[in-house]
Formats: structure tokens, C-alpha cells, sequence
């Protein structure tokens, strides 16, 4: 019996392999592994608290679950950008801490086979420590993000303490 539910286990992690949920910031692409994603949610009213970096724009409330939002264009130091009608909030669950990153549109869920991506350029200027790897489709690329580092330890550890 355990042995048929590893295999569904393993089934159910082979299932989202290779599997993203893309989104844009401005002209730019991205996507985040399925796995990470629990919900997509349209943006609401944020409850800001004090002495949080400025790119945590505050909380919301999600059926009675306080969870953090990230403005991931502040995060990525862009330009900040009116919320709209398009703007949504992806929750992820990473380290045990659900997080909402607030980014300008959900795109689609894309599978991107292996042999189509590839590791970031190395760059000698610069910091792209949130970009684990780039998918190609198409003529298209996808910045690929690593959703473990859009937090460093010290910052989730502080999310932890105060959600």
C-alpha cells in the first residue's frame, strides 16, 4: 500500500514537472513552478504595517489567513505601477510561510520541456538572484523564478515572526 502511494506521490510531483504559471511585470515575462502556487486571487484592500521593507506592501486577509503581500515590481526594484482591474495576486507557499506577490497579470500555465531551459547568463554587474533558470517558447523567453530566493533567510525568518 505505501508503495502505491509513493508512486502517486511521485506521479503527482511528475505531473507538475516542468509545469509554470507565467505572469508579466511591464514587458517583462515570468513564471513560477506550479508547485509553489496554492491560488490566484484578484488584488484587494492591503492592511499596510509599519517598519516592513517597502516592496512588503501588508497583509491581507484570505478566509480568515493573514498572509504578507510582496509588490514583486518593488521587489525587483522597478518602477511602481497603479493596481488595476489586471492586477493579481499569486500565493505561494514557500519554507512553511504563505506569501501573496502582487504582479500586473497572470498569463497562463505553461509546460517548458528540460531541453528548453537554461541557467541564467552570468553577469558581471548586477544581481539576478531570483532567476533560477530561462525558458524558452517560442520566440519568447520566461525569466524562470527561484521562489526560495525571493526572500533572503533573514527576511523570511521576520515574516515568520510577525504572520
Amino acid at each position: 500500500m505505501a508503495e502505491i502511494m509513493d508512486d502517486n506521490l511521485g506521479m503527482e510531483q511528475d505531473t507538475q514537472r516542468g509545469r509554470y504559471l507565467t505572469f508579466s511585470l511591464g514587458k517583462e515575462s515570468y513564471g513560477i513552478e506550479i508547485q509553489y502556487v496554492t491560488e490566484i486571487i484578484g488584488i484587494q484592500t492591503i492592511t499596510e504595517v509599519p517598519e516592513l521593507p517597502a516592496y512588503v506592501k501588508g497583509i491581507i486577509n484570505l478566509r480568515g489567513k493573514i498572509i504578507p503581500v510582496i509588490d514583486v515590481r518593488l521587489r525587483f526594484k522597478k518602477e511602481p505601477r497603479e493596481y488595476n482591474d489586471r492586477t493579481c495576486v499569486i500565493v505561494i507557499d514557500i519554507m512553511e510561510l504563505s506569501i501573496g506577490l502582487i504582479v500586473d497579470s497572470v498569463s497562463e500555465v505553461l509546460n517548458i520541456p528540460d531541453q528548453d531551459i537554461e541557467a541564467p547568463p552570468q553577469m558581471k554587474k548586477g544581481n539576478n538572484r531570483f532567476i533560477k533558470n530561462i525558458g524558452k517558447v517560442g520566440n519568447e523567453v520566461k525569466l524562470l523564478l527561484d521562489c526560495e530566493k525571493l526572500l533572503t533567510d533573514d527576511e523570511t525568518e521576520t515574516m515568520s515572526d510577525i504572520f
